[in-house]
């Protein structure tokens, strides 16, 4: 049984090795990662902003709580957005 299992094996094409292809180019931001599903947001600032990660509810100093865009096209992590 063994040697016809060796030769079932010898007798297969042998599998050459696929050539290398040019390296991928690495993705330099957490911002290109993202590149789909972003949306349009109003910032506290007046100004619009795109921004790919999800919207988060972060406490204040004064203890109120600001609703907040984050990972922005602009490059920020988190945009106060006007209510």
């Amino acid at each position: 049984m063994k040697a016809l299992t060796l030769a079932l094996l010898l007798s297969l094409p042998a599998i050459s090795p696929v050539p290398p292809q040019a390296p991928l180019p690495q993705l330099s931001t957490h911002l290109t990662r993202h590149s789909k599903g972003g949306r349009w947001y109003f910032a506290a600032s007046g100004h619009a902003v795109y921004c790919y990660g999800p919207v988060m509810t972060l406490p204040q100093a004064n203890g109120e709580l600001q609703r907040v865009a984050t990972l922005c096209q602009d490059g920020s992590a988190v945009v106060p957005l006007k209510d």
